[in-house]
């Protein structure tokens, strides 16, 4: 990681280390990085004013006639990119649109939302620092190939580890496979991604992205977790991205394939994405209160309260694929019952029994998943947090608990008192046209953005639900 306070400095910088290239990262509305490279010797002080033109449109904001925008680089964000052939300096960049001549902050621009978000909390006394810690569930695979025709549909997927290998015997086979859901800590050799791991998790902390741990995780066809260590809302939404981008080139590099895609197998545990919150202010933590539930401060109640109230609408955010609700089905450890507990997995939101510190104590929120665009998850979970505390939203009162019982182990009359998570996109849609509010105070969100992200998660709904399944072929064809 290299900050950097002027373009002087950045010069200085491609003189001194040799660099040939700056390469430039823009995150689109789904949360994939786009990118645009100058040569080293094109970088003058007018990028910082000027920026570069894109179009807008092909990263999912405006309309096409309201697309051109220039990006420009956030100076603090530098680092040596570890994979390119030529030295290559990447910069995260800022989105701007151009108003009556001028370059003004894109509203719409995912980090610029994250910033708006920082600064909404603190206005408002809730605490001057929001931290966030997520806990990233992936596969790594070896292959992956997939056909889509009117007249052919195909997928397959293949991990040397997956147990569907164990009778292979047309070439060496030296057995190590993992059974069904049973990956979970397993040691090596049957946990065949470790050294790759390894490899990424110290790349990881050498290009500013701190990690916990990381181990094998219950999907026995190499489900895997990296946990990292807090920090606050932009920083932690630039790490994902960093994280996302070092994962994949490394399993590019060692031949091998990563997904976060929510349910990859039908009958293997599912990626989430959980993510741990908790506020300070000066330092002191405000979620903790000896004696409160849990040892919960009110403030930490309320922000569990609102973030349960909107949950429903948070999901356009935080699940916001067709995959994302194939992971999220009653029974499975994926919770989709909407209340809190401590140490309950089966809950949308568990507290973490063993975080019994003042400056540990926090909430994990368990229903999002990888899909996400980590600034907008982020950020719509905080908002939601924000509203239960100004309007201190008891959760105890509004009937989400506490439970700390598994939920899928009560009695049918007290489950069906629960309220659930949408079972689909176009639910969590129908959700978020109703209740996004609270996602426009402070103008962190706007509404063309709330719109935006409701249109094109309805199309991509209509867009698999009209696809026809090989499975109703085993069911349906001959009727």
């Amino acid at each position: 990681m290299k900050s950097f306070k002027s373009i002087k400095g950045v010069q200085a910088f491609i003189q001194e280390q040799e660099v040939k290239m700056v390469d430039f990262k823009v995150v689109d509305m789904k949360g994939r990085w786009n990118h645009l490279t100058i040569p080293a010797e094109r970088l003058k002080e007018e990028i910082m004013t000027e920026g570069i033109g894109f179009d807008g449109s092909s990263y999912g904001f405006l309309t096409v006639e309201k697309s051109d925008m220039v990006l420009i680089p956030d100076l603090t964000t530098g680092f040596i990119d570890p994979f390119t052939e030529m030295r290559t300096l990447v910069f995260i960049a800022d989105i701007y649109r151009l108003e009556e001549g001028k370059r003004v902050r894109f509203e719409d621009d995912p980090r610029y939302i994250a910033k708006k978000a920082e600064g909404y909390i603190a206005e408002k006394g809730m605490g001057d620092e929001a931290l966030f810690g997520p806990e990233f569930e992936f596969y790594v695979l070896d292959h992956i190939s997939y056909q889509i025709k009117n007249h052919h549909m195909e997928v397959k997927i293949d991990s040397r580890q997956g147990e569907w290998n164990a009778g292979k015997s047309d070439e060496k086979n030296p057995g190590n496979k993992v059974k069904k859901n049973g990956g979970y800590h397993v040691d090596v050799p049957l946990d065949s991604s470790y050294n790759f791991r390894n490899q990424t998790v110290d790349l990881l902390g050498t290009y500013g992205v701190p990690v916990k741990y990381h181990h094998s995780e219950n999907g026995g066809p190499g489900q895997v977790e990296i946990e990292v260590e807090f920090a606050t809302l932009l920083e932690m939404g630039d790490r994902t991205q960093k994280l996302k981008y070092i994962l994949r080139n490394n399993a590019v590099k060692n031949g091998l394939s990563t997904t976060f895609m929510p349910k990859p197998f039908s009958d293997e545990c599912g990626n989430g994405m959980h993510i741990h919150m908790h506020l300070f202010n000066q330092g002191k933590p405000l979620f903790y209160h000896e004696g409160g539930y849990s040892n919960l401060s009110k403030t930490a109640l309320y922000a569990i309260g609102g973030i349960l109230k909107h949950a429903p609408a948070l999901m356009a955010f935080t699940n916001p694929s067709t995959n994302s609700y194939k992971r999220l089905v009653p029974g499975f450890e994926a919770p989709v019952s909407i209340c809190y507990g401590t140490a309950n997995r089966s809950a949308v939101i568990r507290i973490p029994g063993y975080a019994t510190q003042p400056e540990h104590k926090r909430f994990e929120l368990r229903s999002p998943d990888g899909t996400a665009n980590p600034y907008l998850a982020y950020t719509a979970m905080l908002l939601a947090a924000a509203e239960g505390i100004e309007n201190k939203i008891d959760p105890a009162k509004e009937g989400f608990g506490p439970y700390d019982v598994n939920v899928f182990e009560l009695k049918a009359s007290e489950q069906e008192k629960i309220k659930s998570l949408p079972k689909d996109l176009l639910e969590a849609c129908d959700a978020l046209e109703k209740d996004h509010q609270f996602l426009l105070k402070g103008g962190v969100f706007s509404k063309n953005l709330v719109r935006n992200q409701i249109q094109k998660l309805r199309e991509e709904h209509h867009q698999i639900h009209k696809l026809p399944h090989p499975e109703e072929f085993r069911m349906y064809y001959d009727l």
